[in-house]
This record gives C-alpha cells, sequence and structure tokens, in this order.
C-alpha cells in the first residue's frame, strides 16, 4: 500500500496540469449534481412544510355573484369525504386605489384583494411560518412585494382611501405563485367591515376532503350537485404545482447540466488517460517486458485516480454547499425553510459519491487499453503506431481550394475519426448545455410565449369583471375603439359557464368563452379554432379529463335545451387551472363571468400610452399591455430560468476550454514523431500551430451544428416535457437568431481558438533529433 502511495504521489506532482484539470471535472459534475439534489430536497420539503402548516384546501371554487351558504354547508354535510368547509370572502379593490409607499397597483394585472385571517384552514402565514394575527390598522402584504422591493414594513398604504401600516408579509400557500391571477392582503376584522363597501366581493368556497385520492369524484359530485361556480376552480395538485414551477424548472435545468456534465467528465477522463498512456509508453511498455502483471499496473494508474475522483467529489460537495444559499434564496423566501435539511444534505453527497464511483468505473474499464500495449513496440517506438488508412484517398498534391495548414489540418481529423469523434461528442454536448437553457429562457421571456396560455398575440389587453352589466361596460370599450385610429383591430371574448353533459350521465360546469376566435388565433396541438356554431375547442388539461379528441361530440345545455358540438381543436392553456373552452356560438341564456376585449395597436410602441388612455376612461376594467402581463405572470419563472440559462454558458464555456487544451496536449504528445517529421520538411512553428487551430475548429464547426440541431429537437423535447405538464403543449422553442446563430458560436469558437494555441505551445520545443529514429 505504501509503495502504492509512493507512485501515486510521484505521478501526481509529476503531471499536476492533467491531474488538476481531471479534479476541476470531477468537482463540476459533483457540485451540480449535488446541487440539484439539494434544490430538490428542499424545495419539496418546503413546500409539503407550507401547504401542512397552511392547511391548503384540497379544492377551492371561486365565486362570485350571489351565494347559498345554506345549500353548500347541506352538501358538505352529506358528502361523507369532506372533513371541513368553509366560505372565505375576498374583497377585490381595484389596482388604482391601491397605494403601496409611493407606489400605485395601477398597472398591477392581478385581482388583488383583500381578507381576514380565515378560522379553520388555508392560513395566511408571516416569515416564520405563523398564523398571523394582524391589529387594527395593520396591513399584511403578499411575499413577492417584497422580493420586489415595492414596500418595506412600517410603510404607509392607503386603501381607496383608508390609512394603514404595512405591518409585515405573508406567505399565502394558495396564492403565492406569480402565475396565480389573484394575490390577497390580509386585515383586521374591524378595517375590513370599514373596506368592505370600497370593493366588489367574491367567494372562497373551499373544502379539506378526509381521502384527498378521492379527489376527482369529490369534483364531479360538486358539479353533479349544481353548486356555485362562477369563478375558477382550482385542487390541491395545482397548488402544488404553481408553487414549485419557477424553482423547478431552474432545478430542472441544473438537473439535465449535471448529468451532461457527467458524462463530458467521463471522456475527459478518457482524454487525460489516454495522454498519460502516450507520455509513459515507453515506462509501461518496460513495466511489461519486466513481467509486471497488468492488474498491478492498473492498481498503480486506478488509486491515483480514485483519489482523484474522491478529492475532486469532495470539493464538488463543499461547493454546493457554498452555492446552495444563493440558489435557495428564492424558495425559503416563498415557502420557509424546509424541514428535510439533513436528508438534503445526505441525498448531495449521495450524488456526489455516484459521480465519483461512476468515474472510478469508468477509468477501470479504460485502462483495459493495456492489454493492447505492445512491450517490443512501446520500447522501440515510445509512441503508439496508429493505423490510418482512411486519410490515403486526400493528397495535398491534387489540393487546389484549401492552404495547405489548413487542408493538412482537415485531413488529419478525417484520416483520424475514431480519435476526434470523442472531442466531438464533447463539444456536441458543450453546444447543447449552451443553446437549451439560452433557447429556454428566451421563449418563456418572450412575448410569443402568451400563445401557450391559451392567449392570442396582441398589445392591449381590457378585462372586464367582478362588475354588474359587463355586455354593456364592455359596448362602451368597443364603441371608442371603433373611433380609435390608433387601434388596428379588435376582438371581444366573453366567458361564460354552461352544464356540459358526460358520457356517464352526469353533469359538469364548464366555462365557455365566446367570440371571433380567429382574429388573435392560439397554439393548438391538434385541429382548429372553432368557426361554425356547432364547433368547439377544448384546452388539453379539459380533453384529457373529458376523453376527449378531435372529432368527438360535446353535448351542452343551453336554455335547458340540448347543443350538440363538434370537438374541432385542442388548444394549450395555464390559465383558470387549465381548463377552458373555446366556441363562436351566439348565447342570451347565460350571464357573462367577464369579458375580454383585446387589441392590436397600429405603433405597438404607444401601448404604455393607451393602457393610460384606457384604464383612466374606464375604471371598472383592468387594462394592461400584454408584455407587462407576461412578466408580472412569468417573472419569477424567468428569472429562475435566466440563473440556471446563465450558469450554463459559464459551465459550456469552462468544459469547451479544458477539452480542447487537454485535447490538444494528447495529440501534441501523441505526434511527437509526425511533428519532428514535419520541422524536417521545412514546416514551422506557425504552420504547426496553424493545422492544429484548423483542427480543431474543424471539429467545433461540425459540433456546433450537431449541437444546435440537437438542441432544437431533443433540448426542445425536453424543454416541452416540461412546460406541458402545467398546461400547454405543442411546445416550440422561439429562437434569438442572433445569440444562438451568432454570439453562442463566437464566445465557443473564441474558446477553442484560445484554447488550442496554449495546448500547442509545446510543439515548438520537440526537437527532429529526439524524435525520429530508426
Amino acid at each position: 500500500m505504501h509503495l502504492y502511495f509512493k507512485i501515486m504521489q510521484k505521478d501526481i506532482l509529476r503531471s499536476k496540469a492533467v491531474t488538476l484539470t481531471t479534479l476541476i471535472f470531477v468537482a463540476a459534475a459533483g457540485m451540480l449534481l449535488s446541487l440539484a439534489c439539494i434544490l430538490a430536497i428542499h424545495l419539496t420539503g418546503a413546500l409539503d412544510t407550507l401547504m401542512k402548516t397552511a392547511k391548503t384546501p384540497h379544492f377551492m371554487q371561486m365565486h362570485s355573484g350571489g351565494i347559498d351558504t345554506a345549500r353548500l354547508n347541506a352538501f358538505a354535510e352529506r358528502n361523507g369525504n369532506v372533513d371541513e368547509f368553509q366560505v372565505l370572502e375576498f374583497l377585490n379593490i381595484d389596482g388604482s386605489k391601491i397605494v403601496l409607499g409611493d407606489r400605485t397597483l395601477m398597472n398591477s394585472v392581478q385581482d388583488n384583494g383583500f381578507s381576514v385571517q380565515s378560522e379553520r384552514f388555508d392560513y395566511l402565514l408571516d416569515l416564520d411560518g405563523n398564523m398571523i394575527r394582524p391589529a387594527k390598522g395593520e396591513l399584511y402584504v403578499p411575499i413577492h412585494f417584497m422580493r420586489d422591493n415595492a414596500v418595506k414594513v412600517g410603510d404607509k398604504a392607503v386603501i381607496s382611501g383608508k390609512a394603514l401600516t404595512v405591518a409585515g408579509f405573508l406567505r399565502d400557500s394558495q396564492m403565492n405563485s406569480t402565475l396565480s391571477a389573484s394575490k390577497r392582503f390580509l386585515v383586521s376584522k374591524q378595517d375590513y367591515a370599514e373596506l368592505k363597501r370600497r370593493g366588489s366581493l367574491e367567494y372562497l368556497i373551499e373544502f379539506r376532503l378526509k381521502d384527498a385520492s378521492k379527489l376527482g369524484a369529490f369534483e364531479t359530485a360538486y358539479a353533479s350537485a349544481g353548486l356555485e361556480a362562477n369563478g375558477p376552480t382550482v385542487t390541491y395538485p395545482l397548488f402544488k404545482m404553481l408553487n414549485a414551477l419557477s424553482d423547478g424548472m431552474m432545478i430542472g435545468v441544473i438537473l439535465l447540466i449535471s448529468l451532461l456534465v457527467v458524462a463530458i467528465a467521463l471522456l475527459c477522463i478518457r482524454f487525460t488517460l489516454l495522454a498519460k498512456m502516450e507520455d509513459d509508453y515507453r515506462e509501461i511498455g518496460v513495466l511489461k517486458a519486466i513481467g509486471l502483471r497488468l492488474s498491478d499496473i492498473k492498481k498503480m494508474v486506478l488509486a491515483k485516480y480514485a483519489a482523484t475522483a474522491a478529492a475532486g467529489g469532495l470539493l464538488g460537495f463543499v461547493l454546493s454547499l457554498m452555492f446552495k444559499g444563493m440558489l435557495l434564496e428564492n424558495i425559503r423566501l416563498f415557502m420557509g425553510e424546509s424541514g428535510n435539511s439533513s436528508y438534503a444534505l445526505l441525498w448531495g453527497g449521495i450524488g456526489v459519491m455516484l459521480v465519483s464511483l461512476a468515474i472510478v468505473a469508468y477509468v477501470d474499464r479504460v485502462l483495459n487499453r493495456f492489454r493492447d500495449i505492445s512491450a517490443a513496440e512501446a520500447i522501440r517506438f515510445g509512441v503508439s503506431q496508429e493505423k490510418t488508412t482512411a486519410g490515403r484517398r486526400f493528397h495535398l498534391s491534387e489540393n487546389r481550394l484549401l492552404g495547405t495548414n489548413l487542408f493538412l489540418g482537415i485531413k488529419e481529423v478525417l484520416s483520424r475519426k475514431k480519435l476526434y469523434a470523442t472531442m466531438l461528442a464533447v463539444l456536441v454536448i458543450s453546444a447543447f448545455i449552451l443553446i437549451v437553457p439560452q433557447n429556454l429562457h428566451h421563449t418563456i421571456s418572450s412575448n410569443s410565449f402568451i400563445k401557450y396560455m391559451g392567449i392570442g398575440s396582441y398589445d392591449l389587453r381590457i378585462d372586464i369583471q367582478q362588475t354588474d352589466r359587463i355586455s354593456e361596460k364592455t359596448g362602451e370599450i368597443t364603441d371608442m375603439m371603433d373611433g380609435d385610429q390608433d387601434i388596428a383591430k379588435y376582438a371581444v371574448l366573453t366567458t361564460k359557464t354552461f352544464r356540459a353533459k358526460l358520457e356517464n350521465g352526469l353533469e359538469e360546469n364548464m366555462k365557455v368563452e365566446l367570440g371571433d376566435h380567429s382574429v388573435f388565433p392560439i397554439a393548438y396541438s391538434a385541429g382548429r379554432a372553432p368557426a361554425a356554431d356547432d364547433e368547439i375547442a377544448l384546452s388539453v388539461i379539459y380533453a384529457d379529463d373529458l376523453g376527449k379528441k378531435v372529432g368527438d361530440p360535446l353535448t351542452l345545455l343551453l336554455h335547458e335545451e340540448e347543443k350538440t358540438l363538434k370537438v374541432v381543436g385542442v388548444y394549450s392553456d395555464v390559465t383558470n387551472g387549465g381548463k377552458t373552452a373555446k366556441a363562436v356560438f351566439a348565447d342570451d341564456s347565460a350571464a357573462p363571468m367577464r369579458s375580454i376585449v383585446c387589441a392590436e395597436l397600429a405603433n405597438p410602441a404607444l401601448a404604455g400610452e393607451k393602457v393610460s388612455a384606457y384604464a383612466n376612461r374606464f375604471g371598472f376594467a383592468k387594462v394592461s399591455d400584454i408584455a407587462e402581463f407576461v412578466r408580472q405572470t412569468f417573472g419569477s419563472t424567468i428569472s429562475a430560468v435566466k440563473k440556471a440559462s446563465n450558469a450554463a454558458i459559464a459551465v459550456s464555456l469552462l468544459i469547451a476550454a479544458l477539452v480542447t487544451l487537454l485535447f490538444t496536449k494528447l495529440l501534441v504528445a501523441k505526434d511527437r514523431y509526425s511533428i519532428a517529421v514535419m520541422k524536417a520538411f521545412g514546416f514551422t512553428d506557425s504552420d504547426i500551430t496553424a493545422q492544429y487551430v484548423s483542427r480543431s475548429i474543424f471539429v467545433l464547426l461540425i459540433g456546433i451544428v450537431l449541437g444546435t440541431l440537437l438542441a432544437n429537437t431533443l433540448g426542445q423535447m425536453l424543454a416541452g416535457a416540461v412546460i406541458s405538464s402545467f398546461g400547454a403543449s405543442t411546445f416550440h422553442f422561439s429562437v434569438h437568431s442572433l445569440s444562438a446563430y451568432f454570439l453562442s458560436p463566437l464566445m465557443m469558437m473564441c474558446t477553442v481558438l484560445a484554447a488550442t494555441l496554449i495546448g500547442t505551445a509545446n510543439a515548438g520545443r520537440i526537437k527532429i533529433s529526439e524524435n525520429v529514429k530508426e
């Protein structure tokens, strides 16, 4: 054992650069995998703790309009699966009447409402996870206002003319996420009583079940009972998904990168082993010649890599502990501390251990190449003698298009395809790591992403809801638009609730958006938009729940009469719990839940001006430009993915640099004889460097092309799988051409070029007399 330690110590000191590079790759792979494990455990633990402490409802029905609480109580008592039931009030107040510090919420796309603390469940919690009991004059503000630095404790707030003091911030297990369309503010019962006449009332009808696994049956029972349902229906799994989405996407990107870095680390270990074999080729031949067994030679090398893998894994684990605090900020802010901290460290350590063991096992496999080394050949030549027949078809004398050095560089790559395939694989993966997170970030931050939200592409959005005379007020807005020359086109979409007959004979409330859906089309995963009175389109989640596909019939009750419609399209939607439908038929039987007026401007630059004009003119409506709507709705998700994207750029370029450097050093060591021959023929050091540069750039160009194709196919599929989990399908990357097809390749090219120049620096020191022998 002492002998192995001395040999390993001497070998590490003799090849410090190779050992350090290997250590860096193992540390990077271990750090990323450990981070992904730690973040995932913290996220699930913090989310479970928040939802258990807050006692999140299993089923919640928002409702505007009249309510029959006696009938709801009777239903709750009859249903054997109901554990607890309550109706909470949610007082909607227009954002223009809410002033926090020196900021008004006039441009907020959220429904901002005021509540008192619940007595049974669905508690609003402070930053320590305790139930809040506000005193008279105190206001508790949703946590995302703290993250945005919009207000701080002690600031004055004015709500519809009533002055309050911001006493703290609250966590809301239902409405924490920016994807939630509503936000709850908490006040005392006395203050709420004063505010009640200054806003419009909405009800949160909430149930906790004895057996949450029977949630689907309960939803059907609620709908069949014909109870209040004039608003979105949200369930426990959706609350959980909305809360986890932003950080979950970031963790998913980090996990993907970590697995790819592990694959690259294994390839790079192979590079370093081959380089070491080239350096020690004659010594290995001598050891075999004197009768040393293959297992003994392998143990010497394996001991070094086992130590390097252990040290790299430990370093990676320490680094993950250093960086986890920064990446856990958002989870801790919105959900609090996890009860699984010790498990998170355990799983992080297991992740690092798996990386280290995989590397040792792979090294053991690569070392089997020692069997192929001939003792006589190694002692005579000092380097392996490759058989390269593939390049015999390429003759310098026949070259008319390329410069000599460029031709020889490309010829070398084509002649030794098996060797360069490894470098190519690494560069393809590096390009994939570089491009996919960038494409995902650009897609979800672009205006076109709204088509996956069941919303068309337009500039101005005006919501009319939670008010009376919705149809008349919508008409007032369209009258103004008819005379507004800055409006290029507009459409009115009105949502109404109808009864849908299911195939099992039961009925269910269905929210159908009526209007001309061809003006601002959305993304359809199957079929098309409805165009005739007897056609309907369903969101992906709704179609799956109902078991409907394009061509199937669907029956609605209008005026108590059955109307059979044909499903002509299935589309992406993440609004209203992902359960929506679209049709074009006219109806006077049902009162509208809400209306949306969508408009495209002749000059999109006027969006801000038009928002102000229409908001001031129509105080009952919520007016927003669509870019701000997306920013406020997906802001935290975009921010999380941007963090992962920036990390991916750094990791990708570091990988490209280290791999190119290693590979170039390997080739210089392997090609000592051929370099000496070229020097004897009169090639200068700059000629030799130019040949190596042309090899690297040639392989890189192929790698970028393949990596980009892979990113836009497999990468898009992986991203689409994540996005589709919350109701969006037919996902396609919105590629930023300048970044993906110019800046990213340019960054990789500069990195690879610099690494190649550094790697070939030793080529000039190769002497003809020492390397050209009989």
